[in-house]
């Protein structure tokens, strides 16, 4: 007789108050040859950087989640070793507050580093993307270098957005999109995802197709929604607060806003 087992891995790594983690729930059939592989979509963690389907049975799907687990630590090792880890009290571009910012700029200064992040950003894009993409989207200004890594990495054209008078994306500086063209949308941090479903709205408005969308770094613990598929290098759990609750501000403590746009 088939039984069913429910299985639950969990894996925890600490730097600071960031905490990174995985969790996962799945069902093995325990007298077949072979536990079958969950469907694609069927992936908790939006970011994986590799297809579900290339690890079948539980001990491959086990491997592949230390393999995300690494991942995640490799990519926050990166950030503390270029000064990009940064505590305080910070205002995020998304409004909220949080003791803790991850500055992309700083580890995108360096070539090698920006480089290797667009390469590995454009696999995981290609993982998840249904169809291949002719053209990188970034918002200005986080997004510019990383877009522009990834789009040389897939061999693409790269453009980007900025925001008008009104704050409304647009663009500018003679980009346009094609009706039909399929693209991929890359920022540098995603906090709620707002920026980036602005992006994919702006490109469907004007007829093109949008893939998926990425970045290097997820601060929403994987639950920010941008209406396509979204892959990142690094999934965390960041303590944020709304302005309100936040206990920073209520010590008085001045809250700084290191990104490249105002709130």
């Amino acid at each position: 007789m088939l039984e069913l087992v429910q299985f639950e891995f969990k894996s925890l790594k600490r730097a600071g108050n960031t905490t990174c983690s995985l969790q996962i729930n799945f069902i093995v059939t325990q007298a077949a040859p072979r536990a079958p592989a969950l469907p694609r979509r069927e992936c908790p963690i939006p970011h994986t950087a590799r297809p579900l389907a290339q690890h079948p049975g539980a001990g491959g799907l086990i491997d592949w989640i230390i393999e995300v687990a690494n991942q995640n630590q490799e990519i926050l090792d990166l950030f503390q070793s270029t000064g990009a880890y940064l505590k305080g009290h910070f205002r995020l571009t998304s409004g909220l507050h949080s003791p803790e910012y991850l500055q992309c700029a700083l580890v995108l200064s360096h070539p090698v580093h920006a480089a290797s992040l667009g390469r590995r950003l454009a696999e995981a894009l290609s993982a998840i993307a249904p169809g291949t993409p002719n053209l990188v989207v970034s918002p200005a200004m986080g997004g510019l270098i990383i877009g522009h890594e990834a789009a040389r990495a897939l061999g693409v054209r790269h453009i980007f957005t900025e925001r008008d008078a009104d704050r409304k994306m647009t663009l500018r500086r003679g980009f346009s999109v094609q009706p039909g063209e399929m693209a991929v949308v890359i920022e540098d941090v995603i906090t709620t995802g707002g920026s980036t479903a602005e992006v994919v709205a702006l490109l469907e408005s004007q007829g093109a197709r949008v893939l998926a969308a990425g970045s290097i770094i997820d601060r929403s613990g994987g639950r920010a929604q941008v209406g396509v598929p979204r892959t990142a290098l690094a999934t965390l759990e960041v303590q944020t607060w709304d302005p309100p609750a936040c206990p920073l501000c209520a010590q008085g403590l001045e809250a700084v806003k290191p990104g490249s746009r105002q709130v």
